[in-house]
């Protein structure tokens, strides 16, 4: 017999729970990338809705000899009303109507998303999306130059977009338990960055000659999506219970699904009645606390109960934030998304004058920040998971970055490895705590014990703390708008400035992690409740 193949080992050794796990770490990374594909199209069309291209023209006479070229600005092939002097003030109203709706958005959509079923919740959301996205593109095709119908676009596509980020955090956490999260969820952000190069490949192959296009191709993918996520995202595991047993039953045999309460218990009952000619059976299902659960025939039985626990109910915004940690990482988060925002908006304007460089080898190279930040994001979770400190490993990182955030203010001074260096260094210290408090914390904090097993706290608790810091994306790039003016020198004292607010900010959940760890070494630590 020939021997089986490593690869056909390999993946013969997967059971079905690592299977649908798999599975669904690959859809919601899926799903949020084509979330930040469809955000970044507004970067790259700002370039092509104002352009310094007036056409320099001759004056029609039967000989030019002699002549003087006549401006013609009324052929500049600017976009209005993005062709004035203003510009940048209109470009940027459109950058703070999208980031500031998606702040306040984001504090009702856990609250909104708690209560509804995520899948639905996130389908709707998506296909909303794609539709907000697709009429900002719509807006070449019709000749719409209305300032307000593009604020518009960006405020309500702003506010849909904030499903995205509680649904998919609250799916994952709802998969993977925490002896590993940090690493898993550190991979899995890496969608971030995944979105925002592929969504400026769509957008820069149609720019130049039909703008409208950079948004419509992404708007059509993310509502695909959407679609996608409705026929196959699974939200529990414990979805595959209930469905396992459902498909166990013979076709000849009714099944009936009733609940009964008792002491705000719910336990679900599946009833087989068989027919004439059926032998009577049922289905038990052997519930794991980390398992799919296993089918099994039971002879004899009219009624089996599949699930028996506590109908969780939605908790309020004041009780997730005396969840112990919420409040802390949530501000921490603000400040630290403050400085990664403000790199994201200026980074390449700042590398064009500080190292005279045009703007395409600059854009080329703030990639490199992007790509730090998928290894900082990755580094922080599994350094977090082998010392079970999450506060610890954020604050050391912030601490580290500051240093380096003068030294990157000096980026004139330097050659093009150093400067390469830089980025890489920055990118990794800035953004990998801004990944883990945004994806291993917040599911940490959404599973803590105090909410005794009730999974629909997560959602809550992770917009709570991404809305929070997205007041910090909003405010950051604005500040360094008006702080540019009197020097770049001023932008980095103030991102160095919000790094120690918000080191000073986890100290007290240092300290704690600290004393836990002398008395429990190698012991992951868990907060006690306000």
């Amino acid at each position: 017999m020939a021997p089986v193949p490593p690869g056909i080992r390999f993946l013969a050794s997967f059971n079905r729970d690592q299977w649908y796990k798999a599975f669904t770490f690959a859809l919601t990374f899926l799903l949020y990338t084509s979330f930040h594909l469809s955000r970044k199209p507004i970067s790259i069309v700002k370039s092509e809705l104002h352009k310094n291209c007036s056409h320099v023209m001759r004056a029609p006479t039967e000989s030019s000899s002699g002549q003087q070229p006549v401006l013609h600005p009324e052929l500049d092939c600017s976009w209005k009303p993005f062709d004035r002097n203003n510009y940048k003030q209109l470009l940027g109203a459109m950058d703070y109507s999208f980031l500031c709706a998606y702040a306040i958005g984001m504090y009702l959509s856990g609250i909104i998303g708690e209560r509804l079923p995520i899948r639905l919740y996130l389908t709707v959301g998506m296909l909303t999306s794609g539709l907000f996205t697709c009429l900002f593109g719509l807006g070449y095709v019709y000749d719409i130059h209305s300032l307000g119908f593009y604020v518009f676009v960006q405020v309500a596509n702003g506010l849909v977009q904030t499903t995205g980020w509680p649904s998919v955090v609250t799916c994952i956490g709802n998969w993977f338990g925490k002896g590993r999260r940090g690493l898993i969820m550190g991979l899995w952000n890496s969608h971030t960055s995944v979105g925002n190069i592929l969504g400026s490949l769509i957008a820069g192959y149609y720019v130049s000659s039909n703008w409208g296009l950079s948004f419509i191709v992404p708007g059509v993918i993310i509502a695909a999506m959407g679609v996608i996520c409705f026929l196959f995202l699974i939200e529990h595991p414990n979805d595959l219970k209930i469905a396992c047993a459902q498909s166990s039953a013979p076709s000849s045999q009714k099944v009936h699904k009733n609940w009964n309460g008792v002491n705000g218990h719910k336990d679900l009952y599946l009833q087989y009645k068989p027919g004439a000619k059926t032998q009577s059976w049922d289905t038990e299902l052997l519930l794991g606390q980390e398992s799919i659960g296993v089918c099994v025939p039971v002879q004899q039985q009219q009624v089996v109960v599949v699930k028996s626990e506590a109908e969780p109910s939605p908790i309020s915004f004041m009780r997730a934030l005396r969840i112990p940690g919420v409040v802390e990482f949530s501000l921490c988060l603000l400040f630290a998304k403050l400085v990664s925002y403000t790199f994201l908006f200026w980074l390449p304007l700042y590398i064009t004058k500080a190292a005279h460089l045009d703007a395409k080898k600059a854009g080329d190279l703030s990639t490199l920040f992007d790509v730090g930040g998928i290894v900082g994001g990755i580094l922080a979770g599994v350094i977090s998971d082998k010392m079970g400190k999450r506060a610890t490993t954020c604050a050391v990182m912030l601490l580290l970055a500051a240093p380096t955030l003068y030294g990157f203010s000096m980026i004139s001074q330097f050659g093009l490895g150093p400067t390469i260096g830089m980025l890489l260094v920055c990118g990794g210290l800035v953004n990998g705590p801004y990944a883990l408090i945004t994806t291993a914390v917040s599911a940490d904090l959404g599973t803590h014990k105090s909410l005794k097993g009730n999974a629909r706290a997560l959602s809550t608790v992770t917009a709570i703390i991404d809305g929070t810091g997205s007041v910090g994306a909003a405010v950051g790039p604005l500040l360094a708008g008006l702080l540019s003016a009197q020097g770049w020198d001023q932008v980095f004292y103030m991102l160095m400035t919000a790094d120690f607010l918000a080191l000073l900010l986890l100290l007290r959940l240092v300290m704690k992690e600290h004393c836990s760890h002398r008395k429990r070494p190698g012991v992951a630590v868990e907060l006690k409740e306000h």
